[in-house]
Parts: structure tokens; C-alpha cells; sequence
């Protein structure tokens, strides 16, 4: 997956799910690919990247031999969208620790706000190429 950047995401989250088909609609060149992190695949980035498998509060992207988490995996994923969306990335020049005090309030409240499903997302199978599922 060299040429590709993964996005791991936590699958029974509504908003998180919202935001893969998000990617979805604006990523023409289908860079990303994804992972729930409750999947084999999601097990096995997290353990590949030492990360716990408790990690649900964030979204992990992976480029290459670097991931990224929070605010900063948000934006990175920005960058790579069709549209206006690479101007977001702007934001990185704000100290994380501000980023993500915002980005961990969200991620705090999101079953709340926006609901969980009860099992991870099945994809169509016009979208399965995009989905790791080992």
C-alpha cells in the first residue's frame, strides 16, 4: 500500500463512517483506502504501528512508514481531497495541543451526537476495492 495513504477509523461510529463516505465523494484519484479499527486489517496496522487496540477516539492515517493521529491525520487527509478541502491544511500551523483539544471534544462526544452502529460498516460492493479486509 505504498501509493496509497490508510485510514483507519472506528466503525460503529456514525460520524466516523460519515466522514469515510466524505473521503469517498472527494478523493477522484483514490489515494485512501480503509480499515474500521475493529477489523483484522485495522488489528493489524495498529499492532504493526504499536498502537493500542483501545485507540477508537482518533483516526489513524498511514503514509508509508509514518502514521498519524488526531488533528493532524484529519488535515493530512485534507490535503489529499479534490476541491477546496487542501486549504484546511493551513490549519496545521496551529500548535496541536490546541487542534486537538478541539478534535478530542468532538471525538469525546460523537456516539452522543451523531449515534454508534451496532457492527462495523459494510461496504457496497461498488466500494469494496476500497477497503482493506484481511
Amino acid at each position: 500500500m505504498k501509493n496509497h495513504g490508510i485510514i483507519l477509523f472506528d466503525g460503529v461510529c456514525n460520524l466516523c463512517n460519515g466522514s469515510v463516505n466524505f473521503i469517498i465523494d472527494r478523493d477522484k484519484q483514490h489515494y485512501f483506502k480503509f480499515a474500521a479499527l475493529q477489523s483484522d486489517a485495522g488489528k493489524r496496522y495498529l499492532r504493526e504501528y504499536q498502537l493500542p487496540d483501545s485507540v477508537f477516539q482518533t483516526i489513524v492515517l498511514v503514509e508509508g512508514p509514518k502514521y498519524f493521529t488526531q488533528s493532524t491525520a484529519a488535515l493530512r487527509i485534507a490535503r489529499k481531497l479534490d476541491g477546496a478541502w487542501p486549504l484546511l491544511y493551513g490549519f496545521i500551523i496551529i500548535p496541536p495541543f490546541i487542534r486537538n483539544a478541539i478534535y478530542n471534544f468532538i471525538a469525546k462526544n460523537r456516539y452522543h451526537w451523531f449515534g454508534k452502529s451496532e457492527t462495523c460498516r459494510i461496504p457496497t460492493p461498488e466500494l469494496q476495492s476500497l477497503f482493506l479486509d484481511d
